[in-house]
């Protein structure tokens, strides 16, 4: 089974997940990291490293978050070309450059206090 992101993610996008993904299955979805289904190896690096615990196993995910399966898998089904997340630190740098991807994102999705 494959691991998704939930919506802890919404409004935090903290990226500490990508840095220790081997295989580099993270993506850039308008509100929250998405998981390509195909590329994920099942892991589990990124669980620990999640700090708003928004990564599930697909087959353990919270009933209240089951819809986040196909939100993490439709994305990637005919052909999508979504942009690979960048790492943290990269991530963290663009916030503070107006009009950047990263400074964009948090001027739609608040962070979360």
């Amino acid at each position: 089974m494959t691991y998704i992101v939930a919506e802890p993610c919404i409004g935090v996008k903290d990226h500490a997940c990508v840095d220790v993904c081997p295989v580099e299955c993270f993506y850039e979805g308008e509100d929250m990291l998405l998981i390509h289904p195909e590329e994920c190896i099942d892991c589990g690096a990124c669980v620990p490293e999640c700090p708003v615990a928004a990564i599930f196993e697909e087959s353990d995910t919270p009933e209240k978050w089951k819809d986040y399966i196909a939100k993490n898998a439709d994305p990637f089904k005919g052909g999508a070309n979504l942009p690979k997340s960048p790492t943290r630190e990269k991530w963290e740098h663009e916030k503070a450059q107006e009009g950047s991807p990263a400074s964009l994102y948090y001027q739609k999705y608040p962070p979360k206090a």
